[in-house]
C-alpha cells in the first residue's frame, strides 16, 4: 500500500512549490498595482448610487411627504391671504339695562378724551360674534342662509328646552386696542362655547370659510381704536385701563338670548343702528325678550325658510330631476307616453 504522495519524485514536488510561490507573488503584486488606482477604496454601491431597492422607495416617499406638506402649507397661506370675512353670526344685545350701562360707560371715556369718540361702538349695533365668515356672492349668501337654519335643532338640542341667560360684567382690552364688557363666568359658558363650535362646523360642512381656528371668547365690544385710524397720528395708540378703572367690577344686567342673525360688515346698517340682517333664527319655543324684536327675527327665519322652499320647488320643476325620479321610482316598469304626460302634471300640481 503505497504512502500519499508515493511516486512523486523530489524533482516534481519542487516543480509544484516553486508554481506555487510564483503565483502567490504575482496575485501580491496585483493587489499592490491595484491600491495605486484612484477607485481601490471606492465601494462601487456608493460611486453608482446603487442601494437597496426598499431603502430607494423609503427615501422617494418620505420626499412626497415633505413636497405634500409644503404644497398643504403654501394653499393654507394662499387661502388665509385671500380670507377677508364680510359676514359674521350675531347675539344682538337687546336688554336696555345692559345698552344703558354701556352708554355710561362710553360717556366717561370720552369726557377724560374727546377725540376717543369716533372710536365707540354705535348705538343699536351692541352684539356677541359668534363666527366670522367669507361669502362673496349671492349664492354664497344663500348657503349660508341654509346653514343658519340647520344650525337651529343642533341648538335645540344643546340647550333642552331652556333660556340661554349671559351675565356682563366688568371691562377689559384685547391688546389696548378693542375695549370690551366681559361675560361673567358661570354655567352659561359650556353650551355657548358649544354652540359656537357646532355654528363653525355646520357652516364648514356647507364649505363656507370661516375665521382661523382661534379659541373663541366671547365678549361685547364697545369700542375698536381701528375705527379711527387717525388716532395714532394724534398719539393714541393705545387704550389707557384708567379710563375705564371705575367700570372693572360693574355688573352690566343679563341678556336672555333670543336669536341669531347672519349679519354683513359691509352692507348699510339698519335704522336702528343694527348691522343688515341676512337671515335669522329664533331661541327657544317660547322665546324670552322684546316682543318686536323677536317678530322681527320670526319673520327673517320665514323668509329664509320660505326661500329654501322656492329652491326646492324650482329644483324638483327641472326636466332633469324630474327625469331622475321617474327612473328611481318606476325602474323595470314599462311607461307609454301619455303616463308621462300625467307625471309631469303630478309633479306641477304637488308643487304649486
Amino acid at each position: 500500500m503505497e504512502r500519499p504522495g508515493a511516486g512523486i519524485n523530489s524533482s516534481e514536488c519542487e516543480n509544484v512549490s516553486r508554481k506555487e510561490e510564483m503565483s502567490e507573488e504575482f496575485e501580491a503584486d496585483i493587489m499592490d498595482s491595484l491600491v495605486d488606482l484612484p477607485f481601490a477604496t471606492v465601494d462601487i454601491k456608493d460611486d453608482y448610487e446603487i442601494t437597496d431597492v426598499p431603502q430607494r422607495n423609503l427615501e422617494r416617499s418620505k420626499e412626497k411627504e415633505r413636497n405634500n406638506k409644503e404644497q398643504i402649507k403654501k394653499k393654507k397661506k394662499k387661502k388665509q391671504k385671500d380670507y377677508q370675512p364680510n359676514y359674521f353670526l350675531s347675539i344682538p344685545i337687546t336688554n336696555k339695562e345692559i345698552v344703558k350701562g354701556i352708554k355710561i360707560l362710553q360717556n366717561e371715556i370720552i369726557q377724560q378724551d374727546q377725540q376717543l369718540a369716533k372710536a365707540m361702538s354705535s348705538d343699536g349695533s351692541f352684539h356677541i360674534t359668534l363666527l366670522v365668515m367669507q361669502l362673496l356672492s349671492e349664492d354664497e349668501v344663500s348657503t349660508g342662509i341654509d346653514a343658519l337654519l340647520e344650525l337651529k335643532p343642533f341648538i335645540e338640542e344643546i340647550l333642552q328646552g331652556k333660556p340661554l341667560t349671559l351675565p356682563f360684567e366688568g371691562v377689559d382690552t384685547f391688546g389696548n386696542q378693542v375695549g370690551f364688557v366681559k361675560l361673567a363666568e358661570g354655567d352659561h359658558i359650556n353650551p355657548l362655547l358649544e354652540i359656537a363650535d357646532t355654528a363653525k362646523r355646520t357652516f364648514q360642512e356647507k364649505g363656507v370659510l370661516t375665521g382661523e381656528s382661534k379659541t373663541f371668547k366671547p365678549h361685547l365690544t364697545f369700542m375698536k381704536l381701528s375705527k379711527a385710524p387717525w388716532l395714532r397720528k394724534k398719539g393714541v395708540k393705545k387704550i389707557d385701563p384708567k379710563v375705564y378703572e371705575k367700570f372693572i367690577s360693574h355688573r352690566f344686567g343679563e341678556e336672555v338670548v333670543h336669536c341669531i342673525d347672519l349679519c354683513s360688515m359691509l352692507k348699510k346698517k339698519q335704522s336702528n343702528g343694527y348691522y343688515h340682517c341676512e337671515s335669522s333664527i329664533v331661541i327657544g319655543k317660547k322665546p324670552v325678550g322684546n316682543r318686536d324684536l323677536i317678530n322681527e327675527a320670526l319673520r327673517r327665519e320665514r323668509m329664509g325658510l320660505q326661500s329654501k322652499v322656492k329652491q326646492i320647488k324650482e329644483l324638483l320643476l327641472k326636466p332633469e330631476t324630474q327625469a331622475k325620479i321617474r327612473r328611481e321610482l318606476f325602474e323595470g316598469r314599462s311607461i307609454n307616453h301619455s303616463n308621462q304626460g300625467k307625471e309631469v302634471d303630478y309633479f306641477s300640481t304637488i308643487l304649486t
